[in-house]
């Protein structure tokens, strides 16, 4: 829906140490596992969802070769839960995997928007060098 001049600005998250990663995911806070545990609490609201709040925990590791953050909810005990009447068992330390989250070198996201049509423009960093800031020219579609 872009005009042969239009841009888009698109902000990366780059690739960085995997310490660094799990800690801002399983940040001290607890603010990216009430997020992610929300989830549990939102399918029982809207879905008719049986689950037990207390009987999982929010889980985040890296996988390297992925090069994403994996966002887990992990089964802290033997259990069922219901969605809408059907029923799933889970053993303790079973996992419901809920986001995964990628990470990119600059080169890596061009590269990527390269393959859906757009044509990388300026690159903006912050001070240090954690994140980008994207303009994608509107490419020949």
């Amino acid at each position: 829906m872009l005009s042969p001049e239009g841009r888009l600005i698109v902000g990366v998250d780059l690739k960085k140490d995997a310490r660094t990663l799990v800690r801002a995911y399983n940040d001290d806070g607890g603010v990216t596992a009430a997020f992610n545990l929300n989830l549990l609490a939102r399918i029982n609201r809207e879905l008719e969802g049986s689950f037990d709040l207390n009987g999982f925990h929010h889980e985040a590791i890296y996988d390297p070769r992925e090069g994403r953050i994996e966002m887990h909810i992990v089964s802290v005990k033997d259990q069922a839960a219901s969605v809408r009447g059907r029923w799933f068992r889970f053993e303790p330390g079973e996992t419901i995997h809920t986001e995964n989250s990628y990470k990119y070198s600059i080169g890596q996201f061009q590269e990527l928007a390269r393959t859906a049509g757009w044509v990388p423009g300026r690159v903006w960093l912050d001070d240090g060098n954690l994140f980008s800031v994207h303009e994608l020219i509107a490419g020949l579609r």
